[in-house]
This record gives C-alpha cells, sequence and structure tokens, in this order.
C-alpha cells in the first residue's frame, strides 16, 4: 500500500474491513443516526406518549372543575401542574414526530436535537408551576378558604389511579430518551402531588384544619423545583455540548492512545446530538501512515465496542507532523 499524505479526514462507522480502496475506505460514513432501529424506537415513544397524553388531559379537565368546586388549593395546584403536563406531552409528543424527519441539506443532523429543546421547555414549565404554588400558598395562609373535602378525596383518588397508569406506560422509555424522562418525570411529579392532595382532603376532613391545604400545595411545590432544576442541567448540558452522561472522557483518550500505531491524540471532542446518540471527533497522529487503513479501523471497532460511540470522525496525521491549526492542543 502506498502512503498517504497526512492530514486525511476519516468518518465513519466500521465494525470490520471491506474489500474498498483506501481512498473510499477513508471518507466512509457511519448510519448511526438514522436506520431501522431509530424509527422503532421513535415509534413506541410516541405511542407511550400519545396514550399519558390522553390521561393527562383527561384527569386535568376533573381537577380544574372540581378545584373550583371544592375550593382547594392543593387541588387546584395539582391541576396547574398538570395543564404544564399536557403541553409537555404535546411538544413531547412534536419532538418525536420531528426527531423522524430526514436529514437535509439545511439541517444536515436532522432535527434530533429537538427532543433536548423540549426537555428544556419542560422543565422551565416545572419552575413557572412551581413559583405559581408558593406565590398562592401564602396567600391562603394568611386567609384559609373552606374547602368541600369529599369532593377533593375523590377526584384526588382518581388523579392517583390515571398518574399511575401513566407512569406505567412511560416507566420503560425513560431510560431511551430523555425527551420520555421528561414527561415521566412530569407524570411522577403529578402522582406524588395527587398523594399529598388525597392526604390533604383525610387531615382536613379528621381536623377541620384549612391550614393543611395550603402547606400541602406547598409540599407539592418543594417536589416539583428540584426535578425541574435536574432535567434543565441534563438538558443545558446536552446543549452546552458536554461529554455524555455515561462516557468518561479521560478513558475514552487513554483507550485511543493503546491502539497500535497511535502515537498522540488531540482536538478530541465528544459530545452528543441527543439522548443516546454520542459522536467524537479527533486528530490522530500515527506512526505509520502506510498502515493508516489499519490503525482508523482499529479506532473505530474499539470505540464502538469498549465506550459506544459508533459515529467517529477522526483526521489522520503523521507522527510529528500535527495539523498546525491555532485549535490544535
Amino acid at each position: 500500500m502506498s502512503s498517504t499524505p497526512p492530514h486525511r479526514h476519516a468518518h465513519g462507522h466500521v465494525r470490520g474491513r471491506s474489500p474498498e480502496s483506501p481512498r473510499s475506505h477513508g471518507r466512509r460514513h457511519a448510519h448511526g443516526l438514522s436506520g431501522h432501529a431509530h424509527d422503532h424506537g421513535a415509534s413506541q415513544s410516541r405511542g407511550r406518549l400519545l396514550l399519558a397524553l390522553g390521561l393527562t388531559s383527561g384527569i386535568l379537565l376533573v381537577e380544574a372543575v372540581a378545584s373550583f368546586l371544592t375550593g382547594s388549593l392543593a387541588l387546584l395546584s395539582d391541576a396547574a401542574h398538570m395543564a404544564t403536563d399536557v403541553a409537555a406531552l404535546g411538544i413531547a409528543l412534536l419532538a418525536v414526530q420531528l426527531g423522524t424527519r430526514k436529514a437535509d441539506e439545511r439541517r444536515s443532523y436532522g432535527y434530533r436535537r429537538f427532543e433536548i429543546l423540549a426537555a428544556a421547555l419542560n422543565a422551565a414549565g416545572l419552575f413557572v408551576v412551581g413559583a405559581y404554588i408558593l406565590w398562592e400558598a401564602i396567600g391562603r395562609l394568611r386567609d384559609p378558604q373552606p374547602i368541600a373535602t369529599t369532593g377533593m378525596l375523590v377526584v384526588a383518588a382518581i388523579g392517583l389511579l390515571a398518574n399511575a397508569g401513566a407512569m406505567l406506560v412511560l416507566h420503560k422509555g425513560r431510560h431511551q430518551s430523555l425527551n420520555v424522562r421528561g414527561a415521566y418525570m412530569e407524570v411522577m411529579a403529578d402522582f406524588v402531588g395527587s398523594v399529598g392532595v388525597l392526604v390533604g382532603a383525610l387531615l382536613i376532613k379528621w381536623t377541620g384544619a384549612l391550614w393543611i391545604d395550603p402547606v400541602i400545595a406547598v409540599l407539592i411545590a418543594l417536589w416539583v423545583l428540584p426535578r425541574g432544576w435536574s432535567l434543565l442541567k441534563s438538558a443545558m448540558h446536552v446543549l452546552l455540548e458536554g461529554t455524555p452522561e455515561g462516557i468518561d472522557y479521560r478513558k475514552v483518550s487513554e483507550s485511543m492512545l493503546a491502539v497500535p500505531g497511535v502515537s498522540a491524540i488531540h482536538d478530541l471532542h465528544i459530545w452528543s446530538l441527543t439522548s443516546g446518540v454520542p459522536l467524537l471527533t479527533a486528530h490522530v497522529e500515527i506512526t505509520k501512515v502506510a498502515h493508516w487503513c489499519d490503525t482508523l479501523d482499529a479506532l473505530k471497532v474499539m470505540l464502538a465496542q469498549e465506550h459506544h460511540i459508533d459515529h467517529v470522525t477522526i483526521q489522520i496525521e503523521q507522527d510529528g507532523h500535527s495539523c498546525g491549526d491555532a485549535h490544535c492542543g
């Protein structure tokens, strides 16, 4: 094999060698960002989200009406959170739908990052609802309002069952998609809210203490806000192109340096386009340019098998002759 000039870009996903020429081999591209597996996953997420949306919308209508009939702030706060959930699930469904659209000339990565934007919007909604509940609770503590505890109990029980059903629907997919995870957290917060409303209604019925209602509302808010912060941090980490969760940057670098023929690694970047889609780019200096195909194959196979990174772009450089770009280091 004749020597290939340094600074060659190699982009792709390789499980094994093929009879292609070195030139075409070096430019082979991975299809890790599309395919049947993703379409099937998107279809499953869509089905889960649709069912959860139906359950959540139904209980929202019941709680919204019942909150005015019973005069319960806890029930009203839970209904407000439900309204955010309905909007969030709608956004999540839109994200899944847009995520299946193919890449085009304007958006070469497609629309999958919309999922992360949807998760960030969900988190923002949680903060708005939490702030609203706290504000209303302060007013109710100063001026307690009469509450129809029987209606409050019935509606809280219905909400508890509906939220439990929605949680079961979303439970399996919460580790596969940040978008579904966001929806699951919203529904889980609603479930806890329904438990709080149910307990509050029982306590008010037994003791007659009206201050219990706004206190339960505050507890719901304190449950919601930390989870919103956690979701927002995860979404912002992706948007800021941080190293994906579960991937150790140092270990990836060490593994690449351990591949025979690799003498140095620089300008290494690892980020994710969306949930479960890690990407890597790097400049790799090799000792023998004549064997660059073998070194490249070994790097790609190692990254896929050991670190589950399939979408890789590597610039091959001759040992001691780095690219010289200002950003290289």
